[in-house]
C-alpha cells in the first residue's frame, strides 16, 4: 500500500522510528541501528506499508545531515589540532584507500570485464561511512577518544578522495562524449579557490556578519547566517567537483576560533539530529532485500570479503603508525562498513554504463548491510579489547588541550556582566578552569581580550549546554540579569543534569524563590544582600558589637531572609 499523504508519511515514520530506537537502545545496540531498521520496515523492498518510491531523492536530501555533521566536527576541530593530525590523514588514511582499494579491486577481477572497473569497486568500497561512524562515537563520547581521532583521521582522507574518484568515473564511461569534459588542471584550479574562497568567508564574513546581528540580538538572522554559511560552503565545493562534506568541514574549521562558535554549534545541533536520523532511515530504505534474495550467496560472499580485507588492512596499518592492539581492533572494525558516498559514486558509474544493474543493486546493498552490521562489530571490538587483549592506558585519552570540547571538570557562567566578570577573576585566581558565556558582543570581546574563555551563547539554551558537556560541570554560576532566562536556565540544567549545583543571582526575594523553585541549589538576591551589607555596616559605625552584628547577619540567612522580607509580602504569607 503506497501512502500518499505526507503527514501520514511522517506519522509513520515517526512510529517506526520511535518503537526501533526505544528498542534497540534498549538492548544497547545503539539508536542507529534502530533508525537503519525503521528505514527497512517502511521502505519500497519490505512487505509492510511503503512510505515512499523515491528513496534515492529523499537520500540526498538528508545527505544535508551529513554535511551538517561534518561542520560541527570542524568546528571543533581547530587548524592547530588539524595539523598535528596530518601524519595520519595523509599517511594512514591515503595508505587505506590504496591498500583496501587494491585489496578489493583484485578480488572483484574475476567479476568484471574490465579491470579498471574493478579497481574503482575497489576504491569505492575502500571509503568508510563518516556520517555513520561519527554518530556512533558521538553516541559512545568517544569523539575526542584516540580511536576516535584516529578514525575521523581516515575518514577525512576518504572524504578527500571522493574528488578524484569522481573525475575518474566519467573516463571509464563507454561514451567518449562524456569522457574528460573538465579538463583536471582546471579542477584543480577551481578545487584550489573553493578552498581559498571558504576559508576567506568563514574568517572574516561569517564572524563579522554574526557579530553585527549578535548586537541587534537578531536570533532568526544569527540562525540564518549560520545556515547559510553551512549550505554555501556545501554547494561551492559540489560547484568545484569535491564533497559537499567536505565543504562543510573546511568552513567549520575556519570558523573554530570563532567567538561565536558554540551558539553555533548549538543552533545547528537540532538540525542535524533531525536530518542524521532521516539519512539513516533513507539507507534502510534502500536495501533490496528481494533483488539480493536472488543471488544471496554471492552477495553474502562479496559482504562477508570486503569486510574482511577492511578490518586486516585497517588493523596492520594502524599497528604499523605506531597504535596499541586495542586501537588496532577497535579502528578497523568501527571502519568496516562501506560509506555513504559510495551511494554517489555507483549512482554515477550506473548512470555513465560504467556498471550493469546488477553490480549497482549488489554495490547498494552491500553498503547498506555493512552499515547495518557496524554497531554489532562495535560491541564486538569493545569485547575483544576489554577480555583478550592487553590492558592500554591510553584507549580512552582524546587531546590533552580540548578543555572545551571534551567533558573536563570546569565551572560554566552564564553571564560575563560586572558579576560574571568578578566570579571569573576570583576562580582564575584560585586555579579554577571555567566557560562563560553571553549574549553581549562587547562583553565577550572584552573577556576574550582579558585572557578568558569567553564565548557568545544563550545559557538558556539547552543545545548550548549539551555542546559544552553541562552534565561533567562542577558548578554552574547564573550571574545573568535576566529573570526568565535564569529560571529557563535553571530549570533546563535541573531536569537534564540533576547532579550539577546551580547558585543563581536575584535582584529580589521574589526573584530567588523563582529561581529555587525552578531547581537552583542556591540563589543570591542582589538587593537584599547590598541592603545587609549597608545595614552591618551602619550598626558598626554607631559602636553595636562585631560579634553582634555578624550574628544578627547570619540569623537573616539562615531564616531566608524572612525578618527583611517586604511588608506586602509578608502580608501575602
Amino acid at each position: 500500500m503506497y501512502l500518499d499523504s505526507f503527514i501520514t508519511s511522517a506519522l509513520l515514520i515517526l512510529i517506526a522510528t520511535s518503537i526501533a530506537v526505544t528498542l534497540f537502545k534498549y538492548l544497547h545496540l545503539g539508536s542507529v541501528l534502530g533508525l537503519l531498521v525503521a528505514g527497512i520496515i517502511v521502505g519500497p523492498y519490505s512487505p509492510g506499508p511503503i512510505v515512499t518510491q523515491h528513496v534515492e531523492d529523499v537520500r540526498h536530501f538528508t545527505e544535508l545531515g551529513v554535511v551538517l555533521l561534518l561542520f560541527l566536527i570542524g568546528i571543533e576541530m581547530k587548524p592547530s589540532r588539524l595539523w598535528a593530525m596530518r601524519r595520519d590523514v595523509f599517511g594512514m588514511g591515503s595508505l587505506q584507500i590504496l591498500l583496501s582499494g587494491l585489496a578489493i579491486g583484485i578480488y572483484f577481477l574475476s567479476y568484471q570485464q574490465r579491470w579498471e572497473v574493478a579497481m574503482l569497486i575497489g576504491m569505492t568500497f575502500a571509503l568508510s561511512s563518516t556520517a555513520f561512524v561519527l554518530q556512533l562515537l558521538q553516541e559512545r563520547g568517544e569523539i575526542a577518544s584516540k580511536q576516535g581521532t584516529t578514525a575521523f583521521s581516515v575518514l577525512l582522507m576518504q572524504d578527500m578522495a571522493i574528488v578524484p574518484l569522481l573525475a575518474i568515473v566519467p573516463l571509464m564511461s563507454v561514451s567518449s562524449s562524456m569522457a574528460g569534459a573538465v579538463p583536471r588542471w582546471e579542477q584543480l584550479i577551481m578545487l584550489i579557490s573553493g578552498i581559498t574562497l571558504l576559508i576567506v568567508v568563514g574568517r572574516y564574513v561569517i564572524p563579522f556578519t554574526l557579530n553585527l546581528l549578535a548586537k541587534q540580538r537578531n536570533k532568526e538572522g544569527f540562525l540564518l547566517v549560520v545556515i547559510l554559511a553551512v549550505i554555501f560552503s556545501a554547494w561551492a565545493m559540489h560547484l568545484a567537483g569535491a564533497s559537499m562534506a567536505l565543504g562543510a568541514f573546511i568552513m567549520g574549521v575556519a570558523l573554530s576560533g570563532c567567538r561565536y562558535r558554540h551558539q553555533i554549534q548549538a543552533s545547528i545541533e537540532p538540525f542535524k539530529g533531525i536530518l542524521m536520523g532521516l539519512f539513516f532511515v533513507a539507507v534502510g530504505m534502500s536495501i533490496d532485500f528481494r533483488s539480493l534474495a536472488l543471488e544471496i550467496a554471492l552477495f553474502a560472499q562479496h559482504t562477508v570479503v570486503i569486510i574482511s580485507l577492511k578490518i586486516l588492512i585497517l588493523f596492520l596499518l594502524v599497528m604499523a603508525f605506531g597504535y596499541s592492539r586495542n586501537i588496532a581492533t577497535k579502528v578497523s572494525l568501527l571502519l568496516a562498513q562501506g560509506g555513504e558516498f559510495g551511494f554517489v559514486l555507483f549512482g554515477s558509474a550506473k548512470a555513465l554504463q560504467v556498471i550493469d544493474d546488477t553490480t549497482f543493486i549488489h554495490a547498494i546493498g552491500i553498503i547498506s548491510v555493512s552499515m547495518l552490521l557496524t554497531p554489532v562489530m562495535v560491541h564486538l571490538a569493545t569485547w575483544l579489547t576489554r577480555n583478550l587483549s592487553e590492558h592500554n592506558e591510553d584507549a580512552g585519552k582524546g587531546f590533552e588541550d580540548s578543555i572545551d570540547n571534551t567533558p573536563n571538570r570546569k565551572v560554566i557562567i552564564g553571564g560575563y556582566g560586572r558579576v560574571g566578570h568578578a566570579v571569573g577573576v576570583l576562580l582564575h585566581s584560585s586555579g579554577v578552569p571555567f566557560i562563560a558565556f553571553d549574549t553581549d558582543p562587547k562583553l565577550v570581546k572584552q573577556g576574550q581580550d582579558d585572557g578568558f574563555s569567553v564565548y557568545y551563547g544563550d545559557i538558556g539554551n539547552l543545545d548550548l549546554l549539551n555542546t559544552v558537556h553541562a552534565e561533567h560541570a562542577m558548578l554552574v554560576i547564573l550571574t545573568i540579569d535576566h529573570g526568565p532566562t535564569a529560571e529557563r536556565a535553571v530549570s533546563h540544567i535541573r531536569n537534564s543534569f540533576p547532579t550539577v549545583p546551580v547558585i543563581a543571582r536575584a535582584r529580589d526575594l521574589t526573584a530567588v524563590a523563582r529561581l529555587m523553585e525552578a531547581g537552583a541549589t542556591h540563589a543570591y538576591p542582589e538587593a537584599v544582600e547590598s541592603s545587609l551589607r549597608l545595614g552591618g555596616l551602619a550598626l558598626q559605625i554607631i559602636n553595636i558589637p562585631q560579634d553582634n552584628v555578624d550574628l544578627l547577619m547570619q540569623g537573616v540567612r539562615s531564616d531566608n531572609y524572612k525578618l527583611v522580607e517586604p511588608l506586602e509580602t509578608k502580608s501575602e504569607g
